[in-house]
Parts: C-alpha cells; structure tokens; sequence
C-alpha cells in the first residue's frame, strides 16, 4: 500500500493519501482524544505523540500536530504506520454508533437552501484540496451575516480567513445577494 502525503496551506496540518475512500459519506472530525473513542484509526491517531487533531475527508486523513509537538520529520513515518496498518487491517473507520453526527432539525428557508447547496456544489469540494472542510453554521436574516465553521486543515490556518473574506465572501455576495458579510464560528 502507498500513501502519498501534501501539505496544505496549515503549517501544522499534513494531508495523508491512502489512494481509497476514507469517509466517504461524511467528513468526520476529532479533536480531542475523548472524540477519537469513535474511530479506531483517530485513536491510534492520538495515541501518537504530537497530534492534535485528525480529520476523514472523503479519500484523506488530515493530521494537525501540536504546536510545541515534534517537528513532521519525526511525526510523518509513525502516521504513515498507522494509516497504513488500519487499512490493511480491515478494520471499520468507525465503531458501532460512533459515526453519529448532529444535524441542523427543522426546515431551512429559500436562502439557506441556496447558501447551502452553493457550499455543497462550489466551496466545499475546492476547501477539501487542502485538506480541511467547511459547514454552515447560522445564517442571519435580518443582517445578512452568514457564520460558517472550519474543519481539519481549514481549522486554525493563517490563511483561512483570506479563504472566508475573498474567496467564501465574494461568491456568496454574488450568488446570494442576500449575504452581506461572512463570519467564521470557532
């Protein structure tokens, strides 16, 4: 098995290939190891000295390592290992029960639906390149301040609120008139 490693615009996120679907149906994210519990991989994961965070994109892992953790030279092999022998293993990505992730009740408006699936079809496939995601959190009638969260590799990132003011924001002025101002929920 060969997985290919990128680096992404975090300087302390790594983005690990396995070349086969990872979280196919669900972008899936850990940041501490009480959450890792969920999935054998991100435990294994956090059993690894300096990770801070794991993220499953579709056909990724993403790895956040500490800040005052050991530098990628020393952490990379040990992921790799790790990555490599949970596939290799067979083992589910997730446990019984422990891919339950909270959804949003109630029905959206017209614009919700329409920020939503712009995210969906446009923004969220282009964030996933880097290795992290992004979802909706509120959106503000009245106001027009739509507060979006980051994941993985987007989470944390010096250039994430670049991405949020000139890329996110700009499109969804254009597409969504309705939107004046993006904010990021931490």
């Amino acid at each position: 098995m060969f997985i290919q490693t990128e680096p992404t615009p975090n300087p302390n996120v790594l983005k690990f290939l396995p070349g086969r679907d990872v979280s196919p149906a669900a972008a899936l994210e850990y940041r501490t190891v009480d959450e890792a519990t969920a999935s054998p991989l991100a435990e294994a994961l956090f059993e690894l000295e300096g990770v801070g965070g794991v993220f499953f994109g579709g056909d990724y892992v993403s790895v956040t390592r500490e800040a005052q953790g050991p530098d990628w030279s020393e952490m990379k092999a040990p992921i790799l290992g790790v990555i490599m022998d949970h596939f290799v293993s067979g083992q589910p990505l997730l446990r019984a029960g422990g891919g339950d992730q909270p959804e949003a009740a109630g029905e959206d408006s017209e614009v919700v639906a329409e920020i939503k699936a712009l995210l969906d079809s446009r923004i969220r496939p282009a964030v996933a390149q880097d290795g992290g995601d992004i979802l909706f959190d509120t959106f503000d009638e009245e106001t027009g301040v739509l507060s979006l969260r980051m994941r993985g590799a987007c989470a944390g990132c010096p250039s994430s609120s670049a991405t949020l003011k000139a890329g996110v924001e700009q499109m969804m002025k254009h597409y969504v008139p309705e939107v004046t101002r993006v904010e990021q929920t931490l």
